[in-house]
């Protein structure tokens, strides 16, 4: 035979220099949930490994994860429920411990990127991304509060502004708000293809978000769709989305690919909550070997395109990454 793949396969170092997709601690965004207080850590009971913490806490999470090269984090608030109402005012309101946090890590570590969460859900009293009336979620009266929202966080120091609410016309909203605050420079990664998804059931349990009555169907993408993601593609870029994302990540693999061909933007996936519960479910049971699968998600996670991941495992696999583990 005069081909024989198996000849690129036969030893580490071959395999390693044909590689044609890699793996870096730089290409990792570590979602972390936060606590009002100090001296706070709680369990996520359906995440095992993860925790929402105290700012003085987190800070020391996040010094660790810096050491091992992970240098971004998306930061989401665990709001008390004396704090929420129907318009999310807390969310922008000068006392909010969220803000407050924000700018205690700007201060701490300049370097780290910090990214933050733009929707209103964890401050709603209704749990949805925006305003309720009579059963029905209202787009454009929502704007004003997730551009408020965003200015906010902007001049606590956050360098990424992530609209995950999937209103029409928010990323172009949001946009002229920064821009007339004078926050030109901070960026916006639009939550672009945000899909219906089952698999947030951890996240919502992580932050007692959930919706209080009915679902996200008419504002979150149809599973069933992908040339729509392709529209939302377009309309983010042309409002100013400097980053695009696709969330879940590993069952929409499709998606993330579809994106990278159509864009020229830089393309996230958010690999999920459900998505890491479900492999750490599995190895406590001894089905799987966790390290080999979470290295085999993230590869095609990247493989099919995504130039950032945001994953809970980040630290997990950039300690895997810092010490050679070969996969």
């Amino acid at each position: 035979m005069l081909q024989r793949p198996r000849r690129n396969r036969k030893s580490a170092a071959v395999r390693n220099m044909v590689r044609e997709t890699s793996l870096s601690a730089s290409q990792f965004i570590f979602p972390m949930f936060l606590l009002s207080g100090k001296g706070q850590r709680s369990e996520v009971a359906s995440m095992p490994g993860i925790y929402r913490l105290s700012i003085d806490l987190m800070l020391k999470e996040i010094e660790e994860c810096m050491k091992l090269g992970v240098m971004s984090f998306d930061i989401f608030p665990a709001v008390p429920d004396e704090h929420k109402d129907k318009y999310a005012t807390y969310s922008y309101a000068e006392e909010n411990f969220y803000l407050h946090a924000l700018s205690a890590v700007k201060k701490e570590f300049p370097e780290a990127c910090i990214m933050t969460d733009v929707a209103m859900d964890p401050y709603s009293s209704d749990g949805h991304d925006g305003i309720v009336e009579d059963g029905r979620i209202l787009n454009d009266e929502t704007l004003d509060i997730l551009g408020k929202m965003a200015v906010a966080q902007a001049q606590a120091g956050a360098d990424i502004i992530g609209p995950s609410d999937m209103m029409d016309g928010r990323v172009g909203h949001i946009r002229q708000a920064l821009d007339e605050a004078g926050y030109s420079e901070v960026s916006i990664m639009s939550y672009t293809a945000k899909y219906a998804s089952a698999y947030y059931g951890p996240f919502r349990d992580a932050l007692d978000s959930a919706p209080k009555s009915g679902d996200k169907k008419t504002y979150q993408m149809d599973p069933a769709n992908s040339r729509e993601a392709i529209r939302e593609a377009m309309l983010d870029e042309a409002e100013g989305a400097d980053m695009l994302m696709v969330k879940p990540a590993l069952a929409y693999l499709d998606i993330i690919a579809l994106l990278r061909e159509t864009t020229t933007l830089p393309v996230a996936a958010y690999n999920v909550s459900g998505e890491y519960s479900m492999i750490k479910a599995a190895s406590e049971r001894g089905w799987l070997d966790e390290n080999r699968c979470m290295m085999e998600k993230l590869l095609a996670i990247r493989r099919a395109g995504a130039d950032i991941i945001l994953t809970y495992f980040a630290k997990q696999a950039a300690g895997l990454l810092k010490e050679g583990y070969n996969f």
